[in-house]
Order: C-alpha cells, then structure tokens, then sequence
C-alpha cells in the first residue's frame, strides 16, 4: 500500500476569499496551511478545479447574509475538484493514498433521504457543505482560522481535506492526465444538469423538453435530453453563441429571449402544436422565466428549478388552475443523483461519444483564475476550469 506523503502541518497555496469590499469580490492567491486529516478525511493534491457560480456567490455576499450558511470570511471555496489521494485518515476504507479522485458534494449517509432517497436531499445538507470547517486551514504567521471543507472539499486549494463521502474512484475510469482534468466539473454542475433529466424527470424519447438557461447546467440537460432521445428538445437562452451551442450538443429548437416576437409562452407554444413541454427545466433562477415554464408546460408536464433565485423570491400560483393541469412543480438538488454512481455512468458516456463535456469546458492556469471568473461571468466561457 502506498504511504502517505503529507506532514503535520503542510503549506498549500489557495484562493482565498476575503469579506467583500463595496460588493467586490476579494479573492486572492496565498499561501496557507493544511493540518493533518479527521479519521472520515483524506489529504488530495487537486490537479483541476472547476468555478461554479455557487463559488461566486458564497465568495461574494457578506457575512451573515440569509441563505448563505457559510462561515466567517476568510475562506477556502471551490466544490468541483479532481485530485490525488495523498494521505488518509484512520477510519477511511474506500480509498488510499496514490488514488485519483473525483470530488463531489458531501451529505450525512444516515439521514431517510440519504438511505432511502438521495443525498442532495439529506437533512444536513446545508452544514455540512455551506458550513463546513471552520478551521479548516489556518493562516502561516498568525495561525488564525481559514473556513473549508465546502460541499466536503474546498477544492480552491492545492492540499486540501476531503471528506470520503465526497471521493469517487476513478483509477480504472480515466484514460490520461488529460482527460482527468477534464471531468473535474462532474461533481456539480454537470451532473445536476445530466442527472435532473435522466433521474429525477426521468426523460425517454417520448419528452418534449425545454431548458431555460444556456449554461455548464442547462448545456448539460441538453446534453442529457438527446442522450434519452427526447423528441423535441427546446434551448432557450439571450445568448445567440450558447443557443447555437445548444443546437450542437442536441437542441432541435433555439428561443432567444431578447429577439422575440411575442411572449416566452407563446414561442414554445408553437413549437410544441398548442401542447407545451413534458418537461420544463429552469436553470436561471429568475422569477419571470420560471412563472412563463408554468405557463407553457403541457398538462401533467414537470416545471424543475435548478436555477438559484433570490433567497426571498416567490412565484404566483393559482391554486385550482394549477391543480386542474395535474402539472408537477419540483426542486432539483445534484440532479436527485449518487455521485459514486452517477460520475463514472458519465464518464462512460463520454467515451462512447454521446456525452461531449470538452464542449463546455476551457482551462485556465491557476493563477489566471481572476480572467476565467470574468469570462464565466460575461459568457464567453462556459465552464472554467483552474489547473494546479
């Protein structure tokens, strides 16, 4: 069995999140210290990190603000990590050190939903991964405490602890360095997309299917949409470059919302003879889109939100309208998915071809991170991934 390789107490360089300044993000690139894993932890040198757009949040609102259950700045972010194994606590069985693994959310494994149901809906889900460790890392002069261990990885760190709930083995899976890096957005984005389409909606060839929101989540779901064979397949987005994507990767139709004629509703009305969608996916989280997904979904249809709204944002619902239709309207949280199954299905669809993640993804070197943040936000990126 390989030994482990890390030391009591390791330096790491990091992005670091700081406390805002004027609404500012201020994340920096710093060294910082790695103590010794918890016994259900494991040190792993990430090679690869994606950005997620939870990491811009949880890296820009204030301390303190409602929905954000993350702890005090400064902090470790980054939840989309690929890396190696390089020590293990005393308690971890289901990997060792010199594995390569990808990382994904964290959840308690004894809760009803992560027994009987999924773990993106465990009781603690929000601790867990939103809290974390506080004292996950620790500043080089002064000691002070650094927050981690987000979503069981913090995975904007060189070094960093993982919980083994979030480790998925890939040894046997991954055919080169290269295509390693590649999958390292699968924990997240990528298999939320993917996984609301095939697990929680269930999709076959007989779905008509619309996402709202062009982007690593919603190219996904189209992604998954031509991989269940959906009939009709509806992108909608404001960005002409990602509707044509779309089309690429399995759209049969494209809406851009800044150049229609009538309404949202009215658009996939047409395109769908009068019926509407069987399944409608949200991945914007703005109000307005996701009111018109009620709209337009097909009697019986399902309305899933993947999309993060404002913390106080609500729809307007008529009760007996609704109920009449016998439409569904559903949360989505990582696709409804187990990673440790779900990743590698998505590695196998990606070696048969019909799966094509390279398509969203660009890579940056760690120390541009501040450039891939700026493409991912302006949308000349799609997924941006940091190398180490």
């Amino acid at each position: 069995m390989p030994h482990n390789t890390s030391t009591p107490q390791s330096l790491t360089e990091a992005i670091v999140s700081h406390p805002p300044v004027d609404g500012e993000r201020q994340w920096k690139l710093e060294e910082i210290k790695i103590g010794k894993p918890a016994e259900y932890e494991a040190v792993v040198e990430i090679v690869a990190s994606g950005i997620c757009h939870t990491d811009l949040g949880c890296g820009t609102a204030p301390d303190g603000t409602p929905g954000f259950p993350v702890p005090p700045y400064p902090r470790v972010l980054g939840h989309e990590g690929a890396g190696i194994v390089r020590e293990v606590g005393s308690r971890v069985s289901k990997v060792q050190a010199g594995d390569r693994v990808l990382l994904s959310f964290a959840f308690c494994t004894q809760c009803h939903n992560c027994q009987f149901g999924a773990p993106g809906y465990c009781s603690q889900f929000s601790p867990i991964n939103f809290t974390g460790n506080k004292e996950a890392f620790t500043t080089i002069k002064e000691g002070k405490p650094i927050g981690g261990s987000f979503f069981g990885q913090s995975s904007f760190s060189r070094l960093t602890k993982v919980q083994e709930v979030s480790m998925v083995k890939v040894n046997n899976l991954i055919a080169d360095d290269e295509e390693f890096k590649l999958f390292a957005p699968l924990g997240c984005g990528i298999q939320t997309g993917a996984g609301t389409v095939t697990q929680l909606a269930k999709a076959t060839a007989d779905d008509t299917i619309a996402v709202i929101g062009l982007g690593g989540v919603g190219l996904s779901a189209i992604m998954a949409a031509k991989l269940q064979g959906c009939k009709t397949i509806i992108g909608i987005d404001r960005v002409p470059e990602r509707i044509e994507l779309a089309k690429g990767l399995g759209a049969t139709h494209g809406i851009n919302t800044a150049q229609m004629a009538g309404s949202l509703t009215e658009e996939v009305r047409m395109l769908t003879k009068e019926v509407g969608t069987t399944i409608t996916i949200d991945a914007t989280g703005m109000v307005p889109l996701i009111q018109q997904g009620v709209e337009f979904t097909a009697n019986q249809g399902q309305v899933i939100l993947l999309g993060v709204a404002p913390m106080d944002a609500g729809l307007q619902l008529q009760v007996v309208p609704f109920m009449v239709t016998g439409k569904k309207l559903l949360g989505s949280m990582e696709g409804g998915v187990y990673p440790e199954e779900y990743i590698p299905q998505m590695i196998r669809w990606y070696h048969s071809g019909r799966f094509p993640v390279d398509r969203l993804v660009k890579f940056y070197k760690v120390e541009d991170y501040q450039q891939a943040v700026r493409d991912m936000e302006d949308g000349s990126t799609i997924k941006p991934v940091l190398l180490w």
